[in-house]
């Protein structure tokens, strides 16, 4: 897209992606246009914004059979995301899809498909995915793999082709600050102001307030981090990524244990399937194994 067209989803997908859903779910459907494609990704945008919210059931009712590739992929994402028992199925139709021919011309696919892969912690084939687009979210979703990997030099070469793309998007931005973050030392105020600047600019979501509680915490800031997780929590109590925060923060506070057991128990509550839960359950389910076994060898 040249600058000189606008973009008449702007506002609504800057609000995706700095997480800001509920203004997304209530713009879309006033947004008017004439333009196919712009209705399409208009729709795409609210559906996976009610994603976001885990309102799984509104886009599995809202898209039928009719609605076209972009919305299906929605669909599956939602689908995969709502239902355990569905997902070995899920995954094992998504391989036989990708070792096919994929049109990488339909970003919401790719991005769909490689976020179902990221879920499963399978992030070679969520690479693979996204290896062939040019498209931001495509670039920007392989960043954060990478830098989940320890790879901050193919990190930093994805970054650089974002930038040559676009340097003053959004999602250009936001993949600069997660780097950022990654590299640490002086480039955690880096980070800190990119996430700043977007709150002051746009809107003050859970996301971005939980961007800059990271970087004070990675420099020893925990006061800091502690008012604006308490800024997050007053904007979205049930927020996955501020509860793992604001466990750390406690446990790195010497608060007491039960107000970390609270904000843990709420967690496994509300976030069964989260990679974060189910790495702690595994870890506590093999404690467990480990103490019985050891027990056992004492009163034998």
């Amino acid at each position: 897209m040249s600058h000189t067209d606008v973009d008449e989803l702007f506002e609504i997908r800057t609000a995706f992606y700095t997480g800001n859903y509920q203004l997304c779910i209530n713009e879309a459907p006033k947004l008017k246009t004439n333009n196919p494609k712009s209705k399409l990704d208009k729709d795409v945008i609210m559906y996976r914004a009610y994603i976001a919210q885990r309102k799984y059931g509104v886009v599995l009712d809202g898209i039928n059979a009719a609605h076209p590739d972009e919305m299906q992929a929605v669909k599956l994402f939602a689908d995969y995301l709502s239902n355990q028992s569905k997902r070995d199925a899920i995954v094992r139709d998504l391989d036989s899809r990708m070792s096919a021919n994929v049109d990488v011309s339909n970003t919401t696919f790719l991005v769909m498909a490689a976020s179902i892969y990221f879920h499963e912690q399978n992030y070679d084939a969520a690479l693979r995915v996204l290896n062939p687009s040019d498209a931001l979210e495509c670039i920007a979703l392989a960043i954060q793999m990478l830098l989940k990997l320890d790879r901050i030099d193919l990190g930093r070469k994805e970054l650089k082709r974002m930038q040559e793309i676009d340097e003053d998007s959004v999602l250009t931005q936001l993949a600069q600050a997660w780097f950022n973050l990654s590299v640490g030392g002086d480039k955690y105020q880096d980070a800190y102001y990119i996430f700043q600047e977007m709150s002051d600019k746009h809107n003050a979501t859970p996301l971005l307030l939980n961007g800059q509680a990271a970087c004070y915490m990675a420099q020893g800031k925990f006061d800091d981090a502690e008012s604006v997780l308490q800024e997050a929590m007053d904007k979205d109590s049930n927020n996955p990524e501020t509860l793992i925060n604001m466990i750390i923060l406690t446990q790195h506070t010497g608060k007491s244990i039960e107000i970390s057991n609270r904000y843990l128990s709420q967690l496994k509550d509300s976030h069964r399937s989260h990679p974060f839960v189910q790495d702690l359950l595994h870890k506590e389910s093999e404690f467990d194994r480990i103490a019985r076994n050891y027990s056992s060898s004492i009163t034998a």
